[in-house]
């Protein structure tokens, strides 16, 4: 079976959960998936993928995972305690073949007991519709890319350049993603002299010995807009509730979720000095780390102590440039996903599975990328964009 252990995920569904057991314990939700890749059909694959899914909810936390999973600073007791009797079930993941061709995912129930579905469900369809489509791959080919993005990352004046994987979600297969994890690491090195940063991938990160790395992802401030106290406010009110669960630890903010201009609107000077820095997801990198240097700036707040952390759609040559243009002004991270660990010569699989309601409401996210918006109700959009001052409209 693809997935075989309950720690094959991001390490930001921890994160996320950790905050959503001691903040929000009782918040429903409902995740749908969906691919942007035009023309694709993903039907046939049903039936395949409900018996992964099927042997995905039959595993618990062993023993050891939850002991190395303890031992993480920003991982508490109790919900190591609530994870010892964890198990994802069945009962709240539909997946079925629509007329027209294409995957229907839908997940729905309690927050709390649904947030780890996302990550591996998407790499399982990611493995099941490749390996459908190229049964036996070219790994030779892959591996000549990889070489070639190493050679890049190892040219001049670049040994202070490091990356991180961030691509779980959206690999070739398991095995692919832990044969580039192995390849990173052992020709760029790890710790403070390599160029391999860590890797998002908890399973991978306790296997090979990495830092996992991860914070918050977009689900989070969007349940916020049925969680907090008002609409508004809900970013502020995401931001302050992280604080508090983490008091200081995890400070990197998410900046995508309404849009560049209503998070510099939010993130004032109090949150400027709070978090570590931010993470960008969508919209142009470049404007946007020349936007947060000069907020930073704004508000009094040297950009060399902060971290800007680019991770949309990162390809290496285009994180070559960006290091270039911010090195030496501010911290940099740099997390590569898709171009990592699905890149083999074919044309990778633009899927998501992104929440569209919590507390019976609707949610949604009015990212500086049009296309990754994902919200079928216009009312609910437009008023999003009423609330928050946004000018040009929802494509």
């Amino acid at each position: 079976m693809i997935i075989t252990s309950l720690l094959d995920t991001d390490l930001y569904k921890f994160t996320m959960m950790q905050a959503v057991l001691h903040q929000f314990p009782g918040a429903t939700v409902e995740y749908r998936f969906k691919c942007r890749n035009t023309g694709v059909k993903l039907a046939h694959l049903a039936h395949e993928i409900r018996q992964e899914i099927k042997h995905l909810c039959t595993l618990n936390f062993r023993d050891d995972e939850l002991k190395w999973l303890r031992g993480l600073r920003f991982i508490k007791s109790d919900f190591v305690d609530f994870l010892g009797l964890f198990r994802l079930n069945e009962k709240y993941i539909t997946v079925n073949a629509l007329d027209n061709g294409e995957l229907d995912i839908v997940i729905n129930g309690p927050w709390l007991h649904t947030i780890l579905f996302e990550i591996p469900v998407l790499a399982i369809v990611n493995e099941v519709a490749f390996k459908s489509l190229y049964p036996e791959p070219d790994l030779a080919k892959g591996r000549a890319l990889l070489h070639e993005k190493i050679e890049l990352l190892k040219g001049p004046h670049l040994s202070e350049l490091k990356i991180a994987d961030y691509g779980t979600r959206r690999r070739f297969s398991k095995d692919w993603q832990l044969e580039v994890l192995k390849t990173l690491a052992q020709d760029l090195g790890t710790g403070a002299k390599g160029q391999l940063a860590g890797t998002s991938n908890v399973f991978f990160a306790k296997q090979l010995g990495l830092t996992p790395l991860g914070t918050m992802a977009h689900e989070y401030l969007q349940a916020c807009q049925a969680l907090g106290p008002r609409l508004r406010d809900s970013q502020v009110f995401g931001f302050e509730s992280w604080a508090r669960e983490y008091r200081g630890d995890l400070g990197i903010a998410l900046s995508d979720v309404y849009g560049i201009e209503p998070f510099l609107r939010d993130f004032d000077l109090y949150f400027c000095k709070l978090f570590d820095g931010a993470r960008h997801d969508s919209g142009d990198p470049f404007a946007w780390g020349e936007r947060m240097i000069a907020h930073y700036k704004k508000n009094r707040v040297d950009p060399k102590t902060k971290i800007l952390i680019f991770s949309d759609g990162l390809t290496v040559p285009k994180t070559i440039e960006l290091y270039h243009q911010f090195k030496g002004r501010c911290q940099l991270a740099f997390g590569i996903g898709t171009n990592l660990t699905n890149d083999l010569g074919y044309e990778a699989l633009q899927i998501v599975i992104k929440m569209v309601h919590c507390n019976g409401q609707p949610v949604a996210k009015l990212s500086d990328t049009p296309s990754k918006n994902m919200c079928n109700d216009e009312k609910y959009l437009a008023y999003l964009r009423q609330v928050f001052e946004i000018e040009s409209p929802i494509q």
